[in-house]
């Protein structure tokens, strides 16, 4: 039997994090024009791919089987300003794999909530506050970038 724990909803970071979600946008929006605006609601495979699907199968590869894996040798258990060595680890690897579809400044900027959804999966030990995040995010993200 799988039992699911929803303690993040009672925690109080959680929530400044969609807070944070927010200043997150508006630095992008400064710094990063979209090439080519779409129409977000012309495209439900955007949707489907971009909030659902990629914030999944992201977080059970990144947050679930890496920083799982970091967490596993006591050096990345070392904590700085709140922050797991395999969270940082975790997040370089995962902006650093962004380049292949972003340009190098988007690549850089995810980094930051990279590291915020590392945080919620050593916090509550579960990946699912961070797949709510990540979703989150890319939804902001969509409506920044993708929509005309």
């Amino acid at each position: 039997m799988v039992v699911v724990s929803n303690k993040y909803l009672k925690d109080p970071h959680w929530y400044l994090a969609f807070v944070v979600a927010i200043g997150f946008w508006v630095v992008m929006d400064i710094f990063i024009q979209p090439a080519t605006p779409r129409n977000l609601f012309s495209t439900p495979e955007i949707i489907l791919v971009s909030i659902i699907l990629y914030p999944i199968l992201e977080e059970i590869v990144f947050r679930g089987l890496v920083q799982g894996l970091l967490l596993m040798r006591v050096r990345y258990q070392k904590v700085f300003f709140g922050l797991s060595g395999a969270n940082v680890v975790t997040s370089i690897l995962f902006s650093v794999l962004h380049l292949v579809h972003q340009a190098p400044l988007m690549a850089f900027l995810i980094f930051f909530p990279s590291l915020i959804f590392g945080y919620f999966r050593d916090r509550h030990r579960s990946i699912l506050p961070s797949i709510w995040l990540h979703s989150f995010y890319n939804a902001g993200f969509l409506m920044l970038f993708v929509v005309d």
